[in-house]
């Protein structure tokens, strides 16, 4: 681990709300030109870093640092330690995410070094990232797909931020994260095989389609809680989430999803599976600037009104114990059907490991192909 910062370059701890801003903004000097960018809105982006209000906090501490040349912003970083996440997986994990910089690589490397030093001190032995203070927000870089803007929930990065890592003694933390997409096409033959598979089940009767219960909030959460964790505890790179974690990444939800669009199998009264989709807002947040100034405000009035054509399905979870039941396929049968009943064009499948031995092997036999990949890096704290 480097002790001393290049030459001219600072990496200091955000204190200040002018700094807070800075911070948070950040990531405009970085994308400007860069028509793929989604920007992040920057009342959801605060309140994620606000120790007050953010979801993390109540699991974990982080601290956030800028980059400085010559009195000049030139990188952002985030140091958090996942508390509850290490106890339960028995790690000495540091996480940072907010991993942006202007195309100099010792910026990066300065910033690396200050997360490495905030580490130490907590008896952290590895990085991990990046990860925005949440495991399902802008996960990793992006390292195939720059054909489009990413769905919700999914960066955006340069492609030097792969470079930097790869040629810095950073390793792949776990398999590719994958984003794949599915025509929203009832003719097409790979989706009439699932509907004709579906039917077969639906007609036995004995799985049951259900939507949430928005007065059981608390309820519900648990139930996809035990479903998030059992369906997923295979997987290599698998952290369990804890209770904390699945209320801040489903609360932004609970006002913007339809729940029409939000399945639940169930047989005999015990939920087995989860099914959730989501309009695609980043069609919209695209064109208002992260409502960073207040005439933003005139162009979300006019881009509110546009109807998103793709639909973001974010996860389908089923016990281990009925992966042969059939419930996968009448989810995804019955949410194809009511999405398109509802004007979608097309579903972003986002994000499943390239390790899960379920979900893409489903994807693909859906007729859906990737068309983004992401990768989240790692290295021991003092490795060269």
């Amino acid at each position: 681990m480097t002790q001393t910062q290049p030459p001219g370059i600072e990496v200091l701890p955000v204190r200040t709300r002018r700094e807070r801003r800075l911070f948070l903004t950040f990531p405009w000097r970085i994308y400007a030109d860069d028509p793929l960018w989604v920007p992040p809105l920057l009342s959801e982006r605060a309140k994620t870093l606000d120790p007050r209000r953010g979801a993390f906090f109540r699991r974990g501490e982080a601290e956030q640092f800028i980059a400085w040349k010559n009195g000049i912003p030139v990188g952002t970083i985030c140091a958090a330690e996942d508390k509850a996440g290490n106890a339960s997986m028995h790690k000495r994990e540091c996480m940072f995410g907010f991993f942006e910089y202007a195309q100099e690589e010792a910026v990066a490397h300065a910033m690396i070094d200050r997360v490495s030093q905030w580490a130490a001190v907590r008896g952290l032995a590895t990085l991990g990232g990046p990860f925005n203070l949440d495991y399902e927000d802008s996960y990793g870089v992006l390292v195939e797909g720059r054909d489009r803007p990413p769905a919700i929930l999914c960066g955006h990065t340069p492609p030097y931020y792969q470079d930097f890592f790869e040629h810095n003694g950073f390793r792949p933390l776990a398999g590719d994260n994958l984003a794949y997409e599915l025509a929203l096409d009832t003719s097409s033959p790979a989706l009439q095989r699932t509907a004709v598979l579906a039917e077969r089940i639906r007609r036995q009767g004995w799985i049951r389609i259900r939507t949430p219960d928005l007065r059981q909030w608390k309820s519900e959460v648990e139930v996809v809680q035990e479903l998030m964790n059992r369906s997923m505890a295979h997987l290599p790179d698998f952290r369990r989430w804890e209770r904390e974690a699945v209320e801040g990444l489903l609360e932004p939800f609970r006002t913007i999803a339809d729940p029409d669009l939000v399945l639940f199998a169930e047989i005999k009264g015990k939920t087995i599976g989860w099914f959730a989709g989501v309009a695609n807002l980043n069609e919209v947040l695209i064109h208002l600037n992260g409502l960073r100034y207040p005439w933003d405000l005139l162009r979300a009035l006019r881009w509110m009104r546009t109807k998103p054509r793709c639909i973001a399905l974010k996860s389908i979870l089923v016990l281990p114990e009925y992966w042969g039941s059939g419930a996968a396929l009448l989810l995804i049968d019955e949410m194809v059907r009511r999405a398109c009943a509802k004007g979608y064009q097309w579903a972003d499948l986002s994000l499943t490991s390239d390790t899960n031995p379920y979900t893409p092997e489903l994807a693909t036999r859906m007729g859906a192909r990737i068309y983004k990949r992401y990768r989240v890096y790692g290295k021991p704290i003092g490795a060269a």
